[in-house]
């Protein structure tokens, strides 16, 4: 079976919960990675930036990649978040990794240097000689502040053997569209805007990795495994049941909104790392009256 039919449908973008003394909280995650599991998702990412990366240090990472796997356990694929703006200290962690159970590694585009395209390209194409896993590139540029454009995704698509997909979070559907036309057929192309996943499934994506997924695993998968199947009208019921949650998860912060709904789910305690603080009482009281209407 190839990376693009085992990574079709939803990935959710773990998040890492931490006690209140503020380290990480592994009996939570124990809890966050059966709870999406028993929801239906079709596979998990660790190290993602939903799950605070930027705060964990190179020991609690390897911990916690160590942990997600012995917790699932083979029960779904696992696809291990390396990303940031060193390509060499990239090149390092790629070699050092415990990578051996990954199914493939997500690569956010550097971010804060703002290379040239030529720039994202040779940062790619180096990840991608060392990696022993295939890489799954991830435009977002509303973190990384310089979107990778069409044409370089495309290049790296066609000139690059070990890269395998991407995960597009760009919001721009003449881009995804442009993406989706030209890349070769086993490309994986994903969706990173949970919002916009159901449109993009139908321009041609083959799924989502989610943020919604952490709390609300069941009703979303479900919404895109119709969208792949083209039942649009059922998925769309379901769709439009979520689109105030998009809303309230994003508001103030990614994590800071998932994880007050996951902490009204009492799955985990409502901690995070600063920079990031918990969501105002406001909208922590708009997503407590959410959850009871789902």
């Amino acid at each position: 079976m190839s990376l693009r039919q085992q990574l079709k449908g939803t990935g959710v973008a773990l998040i890492t919960p931490f006690t209140d003394t503020l380290s990480v909280d592994y009996d939570a995650l124990g809890r966050v990675i059966d709870h999406v599991i028993a929801g239906g998702v079709e596979y998990v990412v660790t190290l993602g930036t939903t799950g605070e990366t930027p705060t964990l240090d190179k020991k609690e990472k390897l911990d916690i990649v160590n942990y997600t796997f012995e917790k699932v356990a083979d029960r779904v694929p696992v696809v291990v978040g390396i990303g940031g703006f060193n390509t060499q200290e990239l090149l390092n962690d790629l070699k050092s990794y415990p990578l051996d159970k990954a199914i493939a590694v997500l690569s956010a585009a550097p971010y804060y240097s703002k290379p040239s395209q030529e720039g994202i390209y040779q940062h790619y194409k180096a990840l991608a000689e060392v990696s022993p896993k295939p890489i799954l590139l991830y435009n977002v540029p509303g973190r990384t502040g310089r979107n990778m454009n069409a044409e370089t995704t495309i290049r790296l698509a066609k000139e690059v053997k070990n890269i395998a997909g991407i995960k597009e979070a760009g919001g721009d559907m003449m881009q995804c569209m442009q993406i989706l036309k030209e890349v070769p057929e086993d490309f994986l192309v994903v969706s990173g805007d949970d919002g916009l996943a159901l449109s993009q499934i139908a321009c041609g994506m083959d799924g989502v990795i989610s943020v919604i997924g952490n709390t609300l695993p069941a009703q979303f998968s479900e919404m895109v495994r119709l969208s792949l199947k083209n039942d649009f009208v059922a998925a769309r019921a379901i769709n439009n049941r979520l689109l105030q949650a998009y809303d309230l998860l994003f508001a103030e912060n990614n994590p800071a909104g998932v994880k007050a709904f996951m902490t009204q789910q009492g799955i985990i305690g409502n901690h995070l790392r600063l920079p990031v603080t918990p969501v105002s009482d406001g909208l922590y009281q708009k997503i407590q009256g959410y959850l009871k209407t789902v």
